[in-house]
């Protein structure tokens, strides 16, 4: 739920996340100062972080005020008792003075041709329901025939475009806003799950750009201060898609996967969001749907 204190940080994490790229590496965080930053992200005191790094208070006090120099593998102990992302693992190192340790492979790398045949398990395990697999912008960077039909069907794609970003197409007045019916809270859901991503993530250009984007958006600002605080939460937020009046509803909710112990920035950004019918009527939707197109495809041949 959100209050009104996490409203007002979410209108000005933008600000604060432009400031932190916009400076000057001579005014870039020090090691120390990333780490308590990540320590407060995670809601941790330094003597709960010491205990469970299994070192001295007294230390990663000299550690964070820049007193005291960690090594390499004080700097990772640390990194890994947070939780940091690997990405950001890399810049603590970086500013610790060494180099990066973990590597950023494209997904179309040889060397990533295992998880790529299980990402194409899970997307066709999925069928006849829509299934994508997104990157930490909400890029989708692959999808199953499923969610291929489905987001054409909806926005009278001819051709999927080059890049698609779910996080815009939801809030883009000439994209999936104006076919979902339930508007409203699946984006405030959607901006708080943004929110969340950024604030307890990595603060990088890109994700300071999709939060100023997504707030630019008509309404999007004035969503978060009509925010029913009150209104009794459901177990899951269903998605009511409708192409046009008339036409059938679509009723989604929607589970992530991530990969485990993934030792590659790519890897474990990667998301995987896979659609289930909230309702009865929608999974005879989705499978009519499915096989009406086969039945179309068999009868071109």
């Amino acid at each position: 739920m959100l209050t009104s204190q996490v409203i007002a940080r979410l209108l000005s994490r933008v600000d604060t996340l432009v400031m932190i790229q916009v400076a000057s590496p001579a005014t870039a965080p020090s090691v120390g100062a990333l780490l308590q930053h990540w320590r407060k992200a995670r809601r941790m005191s330094q003597l709960e972080l010491a205990n469970r790094a299994d070192i001295s208070p007294r230390h990663l006090c000299f550690v964070e005020t820049g007193r005291s120099k960690p090594s390499r593998a004080m700097v990772l102990l640390l990194a890994t008792t947070l939780d940091v992302p690997l990405r950001e693992r890399n810049v603590l190192l970086l500013a610790a003075g060494f180099a990066p340790m973990f590597d950023e492979s494209s997904l179309d790398a040889p060397a990533l041709a295992t998880v790529r045949t299980a990402l194409e398990a899970i997307l066709r395990q999925q069928e006849p329901f829509p299934a994508i697999v997104l990157n930490r912008q909400w890029d989708i960077v692959h999808g199953n025939d499923a969610a291929k039909r489905f987001f054409a069907y909806l926005l009278g794609w001819s051709k999927r475009p080059k890049t698609v970003n779910v996080a815009r197409l939801m809030f883009d007045p000439r994209g999936l806003r104006p076919r979902v019916r339930n508007w409203n809270a699946a984006a405030v859901a959607l901006l708080h799950r943004i929110h969340r991503e950024a604030v307890g993530g990595v603060n990088d250009a890109k994700t300071s750009q999709l939060l100023e984007d997504i707030l630019a958006y008509p309404n999007a600002r004035d969503l978060l201060r009509e925010f029913e605080r009150d209104k009794p939460l459901v177990p899951v937020l269903p998605i009511s898609y409708v192409r046009a009046a008339g036409e059938p509803v679509f009723n989604y909710f929607s589970t992530v996967t991530t990969l485990g112990t993934a030792q590659d920035i790519t890897l474990q950004e990667l998301r995987i969001e896979s659609f289930f019918p909230a309702d009865a009527a929608t999974e005879r939707h989705a499978r009519a749907f499915s096989a009406g197109l086969r039945g179309a495809a068999s009868a071109a041949r």
